[in-house]
């Protein structure tokens, strides 16, 4: 697949509504019980375990992030994930839930919160977010998180982000090492987001054909590769199915996982047992950092 081919043409505004509204596809009254899911398996999965609330990441931006379960005189490999709401909802306290499946495994979570559109533009959240990581590597240690261990995930915008710090161009002005990020897992990922004049969040985000390709992954510098997992469920939108299968080859280290029986909304709530699909790539990953640093 080219990435050059525009994944708009040809198609209308119907056909690409259909493509990427997912909500739309949930239909309200299952997208409202699955948000306040998200909540209270994230509230469930945090009570009780050792982490910090609230700390501020971003002088600039004033975000803050939460981090949850270090102990006591370890130094742990650390998950950061990045929420989606297509840039214009959602938050840390809705995203922590796979955070005591990973407490179990000897890994941290790291959860932040961005600005969202249109108080903030996309490029703003980018840099948001990459300030995140920025801060786990230069703070981390304090925290029991370590530095030489960092993967990054998230879902949909969250993927999109994700991608953002995948790529190169930006490290060395946050005094990072161009390796920082070590391994990723962006779930339903916007690699290319050329779709997204054409698409409604777009009252929000204001991208033009112009910043759209600035801000996607998909065009960005990339001779850096790491291990990778590019996870969608079989279900999802078409939009975003195809961007993974487009962006998967073109990142070249990585592996296309299309979970069976899942959807945009369900496939990371799998994150909470480390049984599923979902988890067993992910902690693979972590595996694979160890293995690199032996």
């Amino acid at each position: 697949m080219d990435l050059r081919d525009d994944p708009t043409e040809g198609l209308s505004d119907e056909q690409l509504d259909l493509a990427y509204n997912v909500r739309r596809k949930a239909g309200p009254e299952r997208f409202a019980a699955l948000m306040k899911r998200y909540r209270a398996d994230s509230d469930a999965a945090v009570d009780g375990l050792p982490g910090t609330r609230d700390i501020p990441y971003d002088e600039r931006g004033g975000e803050r992030l939460d981090v949850w379960g270090t102990e006591d005189g370890e130094i742990r490999p650390v998950f950061v994930f990045l929420h989606g709401g297509y840039w214009m909802a959602g938050a840390k306290e809705d995203t922590a839930f796979m955070a005591r499946m990973l407490h179990g495994q000897g890994i941290a979570t790291v959860v932040p919160d961005y600005t969202l559109t249109p108080k903030a533009t996309v490029e703003e959240i980018v840099r948001q977010v990459r300030a995140a990581v920025a801060w786990v590597w230069h703070h981390g240690l304090e925290h029991g998180l370590d530095p030489q261990r960092i993967v990054v995930g998230g879902s949909s915008a969250g993927g999109h982000l994700t991608g953002m710090t995948m790529v190169e161009g930006w490290q060395e002005e946050l005094g990072l090492p161009a390796d920082v990020v070590r391994a990723a897992m962006p779930f339903s990922g916007l690699f290319d987001l050329r779709p997204i004049p054409r698409l409604y969040v777009n009252e929000t985000a204001r991208l033009d054909q112009e910043s759209a390709v600035r801000l996607s992954p998909a065009f960005q510098p990339m001779e850096r590769r790491f291990p990778a997992v590019f996870a969608v469920g079989e279900d999802d939108g078409e939009g975003f199915v195809e961007q993974s299968r487009r962006f998967q080859p073109h990142w070249g280290d990585g592996e296309l996982l299309v979970v069976p029986g899942r959807d945009h909304f369900d496939v990371i709530l799998d994150l909470q047992d480390p049984d599923t699909q979902v988890s067993r790539a992910l902690l693979g990953l972590f595996a694979t950092l160890r293995e690199d640093l032996t």
